[in-house]
């Protein structure tokens, strides 16, 4: 590209050779990309210059009644689309009819002539929020092309500035969180290039995440036909240098430009049709482009191109900002590494929400596993297990029992030659590591490698569980009483001891047996009843009500609360009140002025001194607890006020434990009339016993992690407190935008970077809008796996079966718990559930969700309830929708739709 420079207006017109990245608040996303890729040696940019926004905020300073215009665009309803189509074509209008000042429009015009008054011109939008990392705001301002005569470039200059108030513009910023009043247009101008192809270039695979594929899009002419959809394009998929696959279209149609200014569409002549719009070898010469442009920008890149005799030519390029982000490389991998395989955390943990830095740092620190954070969610590297076949198979085998999608993801990743594995020395020793992981917060069942874990308990010895939880809390309590006298580094220092000490609770060899007692003994009666009785999930029924579940106590004791605020009306209503407010926290304090109101207060506050701890996703310490949000509790305290009488925790424990009892006593009956009988009703009795005394157990580790994350955030925040006070942060929460690392430097140094703390809130915003893969690989590509089976009925979602029967009813499609507002028979359908959860399971008929094992937190509870439940299918909140009746089959294992 020729350097041109304009150096008029005060800085209001630049040429593109004097712009960079750096610079978008002056020239705007693709002004700014353009401006770099033009330095980028063997990079071929049309020549052009930038209207900078300074020139925009002249133009805005003319029409002063834009601003009003502004306020009430701001407070017109983003649903009511009607209201915002109107109001932005008004304040279109008005930055039409404001006109270009005569000093600007000059130094356009001469700007036209330097690059030669006669020639056409593309004149594109290029806004400050425009092709960013976080958010590509592709198509939503306008491109004007073949604009001849300087005349025609100054009105399509104007139309630019306009198109900033697109209705789909101003629509696309509300959903990205961005203000109108802070975004600017500047307007690129480039000469026109009249290609013989043009298309779009993806440096990853823009379906599967596959950063080593690259995708080429190509059609005839001017690459409007193939973003208006006029035609369906070829397509190139390019890997290590050579085209690994390609699909040729019919193109029948082709956009071209007009002589004198203008576009149109054309017939493309019958015999050309067919043929490919690129050679291979120019798609190859194409990424290889795009690599060179990757590398300069340092991520996945959506290139627009031109082909024209004489080569490429490049006309924009924007970060993809649709694709899962990569884990970091561990630091010795290198150039023809093996690809890694990484297994979601989130999908273990029955969290897949975004975390901020402090949540998933702190997660981390205090895992038993090593983990890896991309996207703001974290992942274990599994690829040292899938080395050998030994440990290969066990880990697929614990990953089928927790989730088999996980599984047929990981199969599907060993189908391919690349992720041929090489055997490490000691990967035979983790034959069987797959087993100890589901028992720690390792996440998804994946313990370090070493030697198996002992044995698990085989007597069923309710002291061990007492024994257990005894050291739990004197070690909690330790904490509790410790952490209370530290500040500054001292408090990092003594942390370090604490995470130490957390991971030992974790791995206490004898925990681990007994969660591994009751998962084993409900793998056995299912496989075994399956195999004698002809019974499916038998174990479910068995399990109910049994002692010692924390989580299933959690929901409960909910129940006894609205015992005590139920025979009160004024409490009550007062209540409905507080449901409605958004800043209701200080009701507490209101209520001991009401009749009744005292006794209400002390059964909350009671129920918040054992439970207050927890909270939706409570894996990410950063999230508001429910002592910190006590009104988080009040839709789910007066929904067991509505719909349950008084004693209905008592009355429903007691009615699960006799179902059990009635269900152990049929089973054994059964058993003794078999070949062989009293030996498999013996052996069967003692697996029961066995998964009632240990199975409640299996929630008890993560309520210690949780009481002892409330315990660091509470410090945490003190500390943050002085910093605020100090004029280190400007708010406490800006700590949680901070790694854990990262805020022990800031305490220690008493410094800290705004504008670290700026772009972590822009990427976690950026970060909530994806969907995390159950398996990734160091090539970026999500792998979500499929059931295989031939099961389900036609048109049934798929799923786990997690817990058995059959019920029908109302589907109450709810993402955030406070959401929730259910009536008798309604069934729970949710993206996940966590324990916090669980007091919703009381009052639903059954449970379905997009996540979820056969051991995770939602599957044990519904069992303990006795709720049918299906877990693990794939967007059921997105294919249900709330109010359709649905069949929940938590026998089979799937979901009917009936309409």
């Amino acid at each position: 590209m020729r350097d041109t420079r304009f150096d008029e207006g005060c800085g209001t017109v630049l040429g593109l050779g004097e712009v960079d990245e750096d610079q978008a608040g002056l020239v705007g996303g693709k002004g700014a990309h353009l401006g770099a890729l033009s330095r980028i040696s063997g990079v071929r940019v049309p020549d052009g210059f930038c209207v900078t926004t300074d020139a925009f905020r002249r133009v805005m300073e003319r029409a002063p009644e834009v601003d009003a215009l502004l306020d009430r665009l701001a407070g017109a309803d983003p649903d009511d689309r009607q209201a915002v189509r109107a109001l932005s074509a008004e304040v279109r209008r008005a930055v039409e009819e404001a006109g270009i000042p005569d000093g600007l429009a000059a130094d356009i015009t001469g700007a036209v002539a330097r690059l030669g008054e006669g020639a056409a011109y593309a004149v594109r939008s290029s806004a400050t929020a425009e092709d960013l990392p976080t958010a590509s705001f592709a198509g939503q301002q306008d491109t004007y092309l073949n604009v001849v005569g300087p005349a025609q470039v100054l009105r399509h200059v104007s139309r630019c500035w306009a198109s900033l108030f697109t209705e789909r513009a101003v629509i696309y910023r509300r959903r990205n969180g961005i203000d109108d009043r802070t975004v600017r247009m500047a307007v690129v101008v480039q000469r026109m290039v009249l290609p013989d192809a043009s298309g779009v270039l993806f440096t990853a695979d823009p379906v599967t995440g596959n950063r080593r594929t690259a995708t080429v899009d190509a059609g005839f002419g001017l690459g409007e036909a193939l973003v208006s959809g006029l035609v369906n394009p070829d397509v190139f998929r390019v890997r290590d240098g050579e085209v690994v696959g390609r699909t040729i279209a019919v193109k029948q149609r082709a956009v071209q430009a007009l002589p004198g200014g203008g576009t149109r569409e054309v017939t493309v002549e019958p015999r050309q049709q067919e043929r490919p719009a690129l050679t291979d070898a120019q798609a190859v010469e194409l990424v290889r482009l795009g690599r060179r442009i990757e590398d300069r920008f340092g991520c996945p890149q959506d290139i627009e191109w031109c082909l024209t005799d004489d080569g490429f030519r490049i006309v924009q390029s924007r970060p993809i900002t649709t694709l899962f982000p990569v884990p970091d490389p561990e630091p010795e991998a290198g150039e023809g590494r093996i690809p890694s395989v990484y297994v979601s955390v989130g999908h273990q943990q029955m969290m897949t929400d975004a975390m901020k830095p402090l949540g998933w740092s702190m997660w981390q620190r205090t895992a038993m596993v090593p983990m890896h954070e991309a996207g703001g969610r974290l992942f274990v590297d599994v690829s040292p297990r899938l080395a050998s076949p030994a440990s290969r198979a066990a880990l697929l085998d614990v990953m089928g029992k927790g989730d088999p999608l996980v599984r047929d993801a990981l199969e599907t990743v060993l189908e391919r030659s690349e992720f041929d594995l090489p055997v490490p020395p000691d990967a035979d020793d983790a034959e069987d590591a797959g087993r100890a992981g589901t028992a720690g917060h390792a996440g998804p069942g994946v313990p370090p490698a070493g030697g198996a874990p002992e044995p698990s308990v085989t007597e069923a010895d309710p002291a061990i569980v007492a024994e257990l939880v005894e050291r739990s809390e004197t070690s909690i309590a330790a904490l509790e009483r410790d952490i209370r006298t530290k500040s500054g580094p001292e408090l990092f220092d003594f942390l370090a001891e604490a995470f130490e000490e957390h991971k030992r609770v974790l791995s206490d060899p004898l925990s681990i047996r007994a969660i591994m007692a009751g998962m084993e003994a409900t793998w056995w009666l299912n496989e075994k009843l399956g195999e004698w009785l002809g019974e499916k999930n038998a174990a479910d029924a068995l399990t109910l009500s049994a002692p010692g579940n924390i989580t299933s106590e959690m929901g409960l004791d909910l129940l006894d609360v609205a015992d005590a605020i139920r025979p009160h009306p004024e409490v009550v209503a007062f209540l409905t009140d507080v449901q409605d407010d958004a800043h209701g926290d200080g009701f507490l304090d209101g209520l001991v002025k009401l009749p009744g109101g005292s006794a209400a207060r002390e059964a909350i506050e009671t129920y918040l001194r054992r439970y207050g701890m927890r909270c939706v996703a409570e894996i990410d310490i950063t999230r508001p607890r429910w002592s910190e949000h006590p009104a988080t509790l009040v839709p789910l305290i007066l929904d067991n006020v509505r719909n349950f009488g008084p004693g209905a925790a008592e009355r429903r424990f007691e009615q699960g434990r006799l179902r059990a009892v009635r269900t152990e006593q049929d089973v054994l009956a059964r058993l003794r009339v078999l070949p062989d009988g009293e030996r498999k009703a013996a052996e069967t009795k003692r697996m029961i016993d066995q998964v009632r005394a240990f199975a409640g157990y299996r929630e008890y580790p993560k309520y210690g992690i949780v009481c002892r994350y409330f315990l660091y955030k509470q410090a945490l925040l003190e500390e943050a407190g002085r910093l605020v006070r100090d004029g280190v942060l400007d708010e406490r929460e800006d700590v949680f935008h901070l790694t854990f690392q990262e805020l022990e430097g800031v305490v220690r140094s008493r410094r800290a970077d705004p504008r670290l703390i700026a772009r972590r809130k822009d990427a976690f915003r950026s970060y909530e809008a994806l969907t995390p893969p159950r398996v990734l690989t160091s090539d970026g590509e999500a792998v979500n796996g499929a059931y295989r089976r031939d099961d389900v009925p036609a048109g049934a979602l798929a799923g786990l079966a997690v817990s058995t029967g059959s019920v029908e009813g109302r589907a109450r499609v709810i993402l955030d718990l406070a959401d929730a507002e259910l009536k008798e028979g309604d069934i729970l359908v949710t993206r996940f559930t966590d324990p916090s959860w669980s007091p919703l399971f009381l009052g639903v008929a059954g449970l379905v969700t997009e996540v979820g094992g056969l051991m995770t937190h939602g599957a044990v509870i519904a069992r303990e309830y006795g709720l049918p439940a299906v877990v693990g299918v794939d967007r059921a909140t997105r294919l249900i929708r709330d109010g359709q009746r649905i069949r929940v089959h938590g026998t089979d294992g799937y979901v009917e739709i009936l309409g």
